[in-house]
């Protein structure tokens, strides 16, 4: 029986983006701490702001999560009176997503946290590089998208705070 190969996780694309992952959660929410919300709690509110009324399948497909978790994460977000649900009336079995006053109130308070955790999170880079950075991880993303549990669906272009092209949730 041959022996497996010495393996340095370090130099494995997928461990250090698993590192990175959980680097940014923490970050995230240390910068977010006072406001009590997730990053997928984040992108849900932000997806909709972005696409009022849109519906919780498109939803789940604009912050690539299955339809299942944000299902969940919507009624969290629903209780703590952030989100509200109203029956489309194309669709009696669809629900149309919209923020509520607090919701509004809670993102507008929320995106400044959001937007230092980010620059903390690109902090050892030039800002050419966190441009380079941000258009190759877009790239990995878009090439692999279809090997995800939950792909996301097709995006806006925005321009980000750091002057990026993104693609928008």
């Amino acid at each position: 029986m041959a022996d497996a190969p010495h393996v340095d996780l370090n130099a494995q694309p997928g461990h250090v983006i698993r590192r990175l992952h959980q680097i940014a959660v923490g970050i995230f929410l240390q910068e977010t701490a006072e406001h009590g919300i997730t990053p997928v709690q984040y992108a849900a509110l932000q997806a909709v702001h972005n696409e009022p009324g849109l519906d919780q399948r498109t939803l789940a497909s604009r912050i690539a999560q299955d339809t299942s978790t944000t299902a969940g994460v919507v009624e969290r977000l629903q209780t703590r009176g952030w989100l509200q649900r109203q029956p489309d009336p194309a669709d009696r079995r669809a629900r149309r997503l919209s923020l509520t006053a607090a919701g509004r109130e809670l993102l507008a308070a929320v995106v400044p946290a959001m937007q230092r955790a980010q620059a903390r999170m690109l902090e050892p880079l030039q800002p050419a590089e966190r441009a380079q950075f941000m258009a190759l991880l877009q790239r990995v993303v878009q090439y692999n998208n279809a090997h995800s549990r939950a792909p996301a669906g097709p995006r806006r272009r925005t321009v980000g705070h750091n002057g990026c092209d993104n693609q928008a949730p």
